[in-house]
């Protein structure tokens, strides 16, 4: 015979149901929200350098369509995955690299509203939370081109999330899991490193016998260890001699120069102590550009609240926010407000709590009325809550179109139909190597990238040639930083062009006497030597 349930039990189960529906519904609708605003945002091709957010976006599409070797530090993890994106039977092989930005970020978005709810118990106040993260100016423009930041705050997100399950379930298999998640991390970019110590701590603190049980902490460390494997695709890759293999990882020594970010070293620290208030009023700025000061205000609230009611959760997420916010005001890089978006995400988290807070707060001041007052007081308040994180999204939206973006397939295109067989074209991170590599136009060219990479750099350097750094500046004179060299010598074979970019440096070539000549305005230009041939008509400019 069925087993009857009590009245109260089955009353009380029924409510639990349809609270986790509301829980799934609203996570979804917070996905579906920032997926699509990213969609109509999102780079329809092949993009171009330009400082400060388009670094590596050109050079990053076609490593993953190519399988290459990433610089930085390799990052393997995100060269993997976003390969598999390549293989989707739509839009061309650059927008698929694009799109898989935007699938992470979308993943993370819903990673930060699941944590928000194990913070706070609130779907409101998750929403709130969530929505604040996928809606700022500096997060969106990295979920529209390809790039390795929204994966790592996809990754960072996944141990967070395991551990909010573990401390509420006390289930080992979740510390395990965020073992193995935390090393799969560190193979995408090494600030998620910060996690470890993090997690450290938050076990410490919610259970600290856990670490004297050593099956479970050697379980742990095999996990991680496990986690790291993605790592092995670099030296196995690069020994396939794949185009674009930035920091050729075949040996050890080059493998950990890649892998610890050795290149970049002498970037870290680089403020003295009277330069930090002028940092700290940096990432103020580009706090409040991202955040509404109503958002700050409530993560303030939130994070306080933390401190008297939830002391673990206070110090997990407070270590990664000042962990996150010493090393990229400390950074000394063009893109350094990307580094600041992991912070974001810890207030984002702090603004699911102070919501939930101030949910509970009006729920007593409210209790004493009737029920459709009281019920029509939280409502309000709660779309009110959910309103203050779309106050910037016109902005945000109009800052980060660019689904009418292609000027890097017109930069492709100028040279394609303008250069001369068999001459040189003078680049940087541009999006020529996806014009030889995935299109497969203009092989005939010769491209040199000259300039100062801050890092040792291998085959990315000259195309099609494949030569190692002494032989190249012996060929190319690539150590002359200011590409005078590369020119005189190049010039001697036949035409150099060079594409109109920032850090092309004119002035140098001004300097040495060098002519420019343009080819199509704003982005292609001959450069003539002092007693070469000029190949273009039309004056010289420089």
């Amino acid at each position: 015979m069925p087993v009857e349930v009590p009245p109260g039990d089955k009353k009380q189960h029924d409510q639990a149901r349809l609270e986790k529906r509301l829980a799934l519904l609203a996570g979804a609708g917070v996905t579906l929200v920032v997926f699509v605003l990213y969609l109509l945002t999102l780079a329809p091709t092949i993009l171009y350098y330009d400082r400060p957010v388009l670094l590596d976006s050109a050079m990053l599409s076609t490593q993953a369509i190519m399988l290459g070797i990433p610089g930085g530090t390799g990052e393997p993890a995100w060269a993997m995955l976003t390969h598999l994106f390549t293989y989707l039977p739509f839009g061309d092989p650059a927008y698929r690299t694009n799109l898989a930005s935007a699938v992470y970020a979308v993943g993370a978005v819903l990673l930060v509203y699941r944590a928000g709810l194990l913070l706070s118990g609130r779907v409101v106040a998750s929403v709130v939370g969530a929505l604040a993260f996928g809606l700022g100016t500096t997060y969106w423009s990295q979920a529209v081109i390809a790039e390795v930041y929204t994966l790592n705050t996809l990754l960072i997100m996944l141990p967070i999330v395991c551990l909010l399950l573990w401390r509420k379930t006390r289930r080992d298999r979740y510390l395990l899991l965020t073992c193995l998640l935390m090393g799969i991390a560190m193979t995408n970019h090494l600030t998620s490193g910060l996690v470890l110590p993090a997690a450290f701590l938050f076990v410490l603190l919610v259970d600290r016998s856990r670490f004297l049980d050593w099956k479970l902490v050697l379980k742990g460390a095999a996990l991680y260890a496990i986690g790291l494997t993605p790592y092995l695709y670099l030296p196995i890759r690069s020994s396939m001699n794949p185009p674009m293999n930035e920091g050729d990882p075949t040996t050890f020594s080059r493998f950990w120069y890649l892998v610890s970010g050795s290149g970049h070293q002498g970037n870290m620290f680089a403020y003295g102590p009277g330069e930090i208030p002028g940092r700290l009023l940096f990432y103020g700025g580009n706090l409040f550009e991202n955040m509404h000061w109503v958002l700050v205000m409530i993560a303030l609230m939130g994070f306080s609240y933390m401190l008297f009611r939830d002391r673990s959760g206070a110090a997990l997420l407070g270590f990664l926010f000042m962990g996150w916010l010493v090393y990229g005001i400390e950074y000394r890089i063009y893109d350094a407000l990307l580094y600041f978006i992991p912070t974001y995400m810890m207030v984002s988290l702090m603004v699911a709590v102070g919501a939930g807070a101030l949910i509970q707060t009006a729920e007593d001041l409210v209790g004493r009325l009737s029920r459709p007052a009281g019920g029509a007081i939280l409502a309000m308040a709660s779309v009110a809550l959910m309103i203050v994180p779309f106050l910037y999204a016109p902005t945000s939206f109009a800052a980060n179109d660019r689904s009418e973006d292609y000027r890097g397939q017109e930069i492709i295109d100028a040279v394609a139909e303008n250069a001369l067989p068999n001459s040189t074209v003078m680049h940087h991170r541009s999006s020529l190597w996806y014009m030889v590599l995935v299109e497969k136009r203009r092989r005939d060219l010769r491209i040199i990238d000259p300039w100062y990479p801050s890092r040792i750099r291998f085959t990315d350097i000259v195309w099609p040639d494949d030569l190692d750094n002494v032989d190249t500046n012996l060929r190319y004179g690539t150590n002359d930083y200011t590409g005078v060299t590369t020119v005189e010598e190049t010039a001697k074979e036949g035409p150099v062009y060079i594409l109109d970019q920032e850090s092309a440096g004119p002035s140098n070539f001004r300097d040495a006497g060098i002519g420019i000549v343009r080819v199509e305005k704003g982005v292609l230009y001959e450069l003539v030597p002092p007693g070469g041939k000029q190949h273009t008509d039309g004056p010289i400019v420089g």
